[in-house]
């Protein structure tokens, strides 16, 4: 959302909404809140693996590791 959206009335009032409706349901049911709130992180964890994505692997070295044997295999 950049700050154009957010000066829309539609935008403030849905958001406006949002937020209403997440306090009723949080102080009506506060108690299965938190009885959900265990699973709920334990549901997070296969979530995190799924979507963190796996690009993220190239900076630890491993290719600057791979060019020195390859290049000390190319000497040899």
């Amino acid at each position: 959302m950049t700050t154009s959206d957010l000066r829309r009335p539609g935008i403030i009032a849905a958001v406006s909404l949002a937020i209403v409706i997440a306090f009723y349901i949080l102080r009506e049911h506060w108690s299965h809140a938190l009885g959900a709130l265990p699973y709920l992180l334990l549901l997070a964890c296969p979530l995190l693996h799924l979507f963190h994505g796996h690009g993220g692997h190239g900076g630890h070295g491993h290719q600057a590791r791979h060019r020195e044997t390859e290049r000390e295999r190319i000497s040899s």
